[in-house]
């Protein structure tokens, strides 16, 4: 079957993306500071899904003084090829994200541009390694403005603006710039930090890893390797050690089941993705103590690829207590006995704590979390979800005590530290084309709003005619047809 071809599909894409274009003018007031240094209207920081869609729904209101910035080198950026250590995506091929409902802007076009409808109806679930393939394209199309190697370190009110401090880890230089708005959409774990047990400190760096760092598989083949966790992120590590020729591969689940349900599947539905926000506390406090207790179970097929080595263990019921080092040998103690290992990986995820992160670190003290807005006393006062920032209505940060920190508001999150005010949301590609939306139209209302007088000066000047009167007309253009006067009005 003959495919459409990459060229076909741009050409459309541009042809689709005029159509839905107007209103074309751009109306964001210019913006300096008193040192006369341009401001950018918004500066998001992360170029993966979440801060390329933004940056792209943010140029269709034209909203166009924007920069997108990213640690990583091009085509690097988000999980995908660096800690996403699953083959395929878990959403279902049919989810659409960046596109933000643009039929020739979705994955599914792409893909059958090059392969064919046929191709994509005998597709099981999209590879990881396309949908980075996919995004780089998505940026490439839209000529979306992104900076690569370029660091967040600190930012600060100044004026009426905020400034930023970057670096640019090509140069180590350091730069400042000044922005209205910020949006961090700096990935899943990047409202806190990547966790690992106190016991992992009891042995030697070398003898482990967390899922989330850089592994050398290939120094695993013929090892024992044992896996604390039993989550999406801990089996795809364990997968990826059999694949690299480990000896054996145990999988420690602490809990005495494993998880199989995958609640987060329930919700993919317009009402809760689009609606939850809007909920009371204690409603959403329901859903997402539920579901963030339950954890996420793990696709099938990462149960079936695990199944096909020989090497395979599950060990359900089996918190470890304590490890320690003998005859280069790692012990790891439990309730149900002793076990021993080469090494060891947790896949233990992340905690969510905006005081661990360098460039909120010194801010954290004035930023409302869940325990500073929510009390409920039949809840556990020392649950972990209590830490998670709880959001305003556009994603924006709100202050723990009202009046200490206003300009707070212009700092937007979109990382999975919005999911207790949010769902899913900012670190979801199947929740993006309801999330984008609206942080977008936060962020223009209130650009609106804080230029309201400079907008109301603009109308007051405005006096383009819409046509020429008789005379004003002759003097420009003489050999023009007349309009006729009549009774002192003008008719055609």
């Amino acid at each position: 079957m003959k495919v459409l071809g990459l060229g076909a599909l741009e050409q459309r894409l541009k042809h689709d993306l005029s159509i839905i274009g107007y209103p074309l003018n751009e109306w964001v007031p210019e913006k300096f500071t008193k040192e006369g240094e341009r401001v950018l209207d918004v500066l998001i920081v992360g170029a993966g899904q979440g801060g390329l869609a933004i940056a792209f729904q943010l140029m269709r209101e034209r909203v166009n003084n924007v920069l997108v910035i990213d640690k990583a080198e091009a085509g690097t950026e988000g999980p995908w090829v660096n800690y996403a250590r699953m083959p395929i995506l878990r959403s279902p091929k049919e989810v659409n994200g960046p596109d933000l409902n643009i039929p020739s802007l979705s994955f599914q076009a792409w893909y059958e541009a090059q392969f064919g409808t046929s191709s994509w109806a005998s597709m099981g679930k999209i590879s990881t390694k396309m949908w980075m393939d996919y995004l780089v394209w998505y940026r490439s199309i839209l000529q979306l403005p992104v900076e690569n190697r370029i660091r967040l370190d600190a930012f600060e009110p100044y004026e009426d603006v905020l400034k930023v401090t970057l670096s640019c880890l090509r140069t180590n230089r350091i730069k400042t710039v000044f922005t209205r708005k910020i949006v961090l959409a700096t990935g899943i774990e990047s409202s806190g930090e990547w966790w690992s047990p106190s016991i992992a400190y009891n042995i030697p760096k070398q003898y482990w890893s967390h899922a989330s760092e850089n592994i050398d598989f290939s120094r695993l083949a013929g090892k024992r390797v044992a896996v604390l966790g039993a989550g999406a992120s801990a089996m795809d590590n364990a997968v990826a050690a059999l694949a690299a020729d480990a000896q054996e591969v145990t999988v420690f689940c602490r809990r005495p089941e494993l998880q199989r349900i995958q609640p987060f599947k329930w919700l993919s539905f317009p009402g809760f993705l689009r609606h939850f926000s809007e909920l009371n506390d204690d409603w959403r406090w329901k859903f997402m103590s539920y579901l963030l207790g339950l954890r996420e179970a793990f696709p099938r097929e990462t149960w079936e690829r695990a199944n096909q080595f020989d090497g395979f263990q599950l060990e359900t019921g089996v918190p470890w207590k304590d490890l320690s080092i003998r005859d280069k040998q790692i012990l790891i103690e439990t309730p149900k006995g002793q076990y021993t290992s080469d090494f060891l990986i947790f896949g233990t995820g992340f905690i969510i704590d905006i005081s661990r992160r360098a460039e909120l670190r010194q801010h954290a003290d004035l930023i409302a979390l869940w325990k500073d807005r929510y009390h409920n006393p039949s809840e556990d006062k020392d649950s972990l979800l209590l830490n998670y920032p709880y959001l305003g209505h556009g994603f924006e940060f709100l202050e723990k005590k009202p009046g200490t920190a206003c300009w707070l508001k212009n700092i937007h999150l979109f990382t999975f530290g919005t999911t207790m005010s949010f769902g899913p949301s900012g670190s979801s590609i199947n929740a993006m084309k309801f999330a984008v939306p609206r942080l977008v139209n936060s962020i223009t209302k209130d650009l609106f709003f804080e230029d309201i007088d400079a907008h109301y000066r603009s109308l007051k000047a405005y006096n383009l005619p819409e046509f020429a009167m008789v005379d004003e007309d002759a003097e420009i253009a003489p050999n023009k047809p007349q309009i006729r006067r009549i009774g002192g009005n003008n008719f055609s």
